[in-house]
């Protein structure tokens, strides 16, 4: 379940918001004002934070600031304030919702789910192919063998993935070249042979995946 970040100089409001959002499942870490969130938040990793305005040492406003600058954490601002304009600045600074106090705290509970589900709605997938232990994620460009980063020429990857995206296709090394190395690169089939053969052993134990098709070039077999 998802983790919050109460944050408000008001130790009532902390408890009753943390005793609804525990009962709703979520897992719940207090601040007492904006530079005890700005701490806890580098030390620790939160799904939403919910944050007063109006604090001692450092505000909502300022705390949100520095807080996006980390790490690009969901923020629900509480305010006793609900001037259109304090809304605005608070949308252009990066909040992503406004509850204006007295609140209900069912209706925060509410406010918090939708907010998470876009959240959750608008991170990317990771592309990612695995084949017993072996790992190849396109979105963070790396390789893992038994979980362990397998370290690879720039050159590797763009060979490799272009050969997994097109598993199981017969392609030639002027295709490669072409693609992988570009239309101004002046090389031959060789330069292909030579990469071909860093990447196996770079894959150790699955270099086997890459096929050799005699006379034309290669082809990566198709992970079942």
């Amino acid at each position: 379940m998802a983790k919050i970040l109460v944050v408000d100089d008001e130790a009532k409001i902390r408890a009753i918001i943390k005793e609804y959002a525990e009962f709703e499942g979520y897992t719940v870490v207090q601040a007492e004002d904006g530079m005890d969130a700005v701490e806890k938040v580098r030390a620790e990793d939160f799904d939403i934070i919910v944050m007063d305005i109006m604090m001692p040492r450092l505000d909502g406003y300022s705390a949100c600031k520095e807080i996006k600058k980390i790490k690009p954490i969901p923020v629900i601002m509480l305010s006793a304030r609900g001037e259109e304009y304090d809304k605005l600045f608070g949308f252009e600074i990066g909040v992503d919702d406004y509850v204006v106090k007295p609140f209900s705290p069912k209706e925060l509970m509410a406010r918090i789910k939708a907010v998470l589900a876009r959240a959750n709605a608008s991170k990317p997938e990771e592309d990612v192919i695995t084949y017993k232990g072996l790992e190849i994620n396109f979105t963070a460009r790396e390789v893992k063998i038994d979980g362990e980063r397998v370290a690879m020429t720039p050159k590797e990857y763009d060979l490799l993935f272009y050969l997994v995206k097109n598993m199981n296709i017969a392609l030639s090394r002027e295709k490669l070249l072409e693609e992988v190395w570009g239309f101004d690169f002046y090389g031959d089939d060789r330069t292909v042979d030579t990469h071909i053969k860093m990447l196996r052993n770079s894959l150790g134990p699955y270099r086997n995946l890459i096929i050799t098709l005699r006379g034309m070039g290669y082809k990566f077999e198709k992970i079942r």
